[in-house]
Formats: C-alpha cells, sequence, structure tokens
C-alpha cells in the first residue's frame, strides 16, 4: 500500500493523522480515498482538477510534474507539500 504524507498544515483535517496508506493506482485515486475518510481535504489539494499551485508533489522523492495523473506502486510515498512564502 501506498503511504501519503500529511502536511502540518492539513493535519487538522486528519485529526492530527500524520500519514495515511492507500490502495491506490494514482495520485488523483489517493486523493479521492483521502477524500472518503477526511471530508474537506480534497478541496485543500486540489483546484479545477489540478493540484492547487500553492502544493508541491513530491512522490518517491522526485519532484513530480504529472501531479494527478501520477501512478503509484504499492511501495510508494506520496509527500503534498505547500509552498512557502515570506518577504
Amino acid at each position: 500500500m501506498a503511504i501519503v504524507w500529511i502536511p502540518p498544515l492539513l493535519r487538522g483535517l486528519t485529526g492530527g493523522t500524520v500519514h495515511i496508506t492507500v490502495t491506490a493506482a494514482t495520485v488523483r485515486d489517493a486523493v479521492a480515498q483521502l477524500e472518503q475518510q477526511f471530508p474537506g481535504i480534497q478541496d485543500r489539494l486540489i483546484s479545477n482538477d489540478r493540484l492547487r499551485p500553492n502544493i508541491a508533489l513530491v512522490v518517491d522523492g522526485e519532484n513530480s510534474k504529472r501531479g494527478l495523473r501520477h501512478e503509484l506502486s504499492a511501495e510508494s510515498e506520496v509527500h503534498f507539500v505547500p509552498a512557502l512564502s515570506g518577504g
């Protein structure tokens, strides 16, 4: 099962859970499973059928440009990384 790591900013939606295991073929499938368990998380990750522009996707240690279409294996680790800003 793939592991999805929940960033600290979204853990309020997961009751503090740090990571979730999912059976998913793609990142889109993983987000759908997260939404079933934690309603509202999908809206924080996706907008207009794409990852929000302030969310970077890292799969198996690599920055992904495939977004929701990124294929997952049973051993995949998925990280949604919120963009940092400041000035």
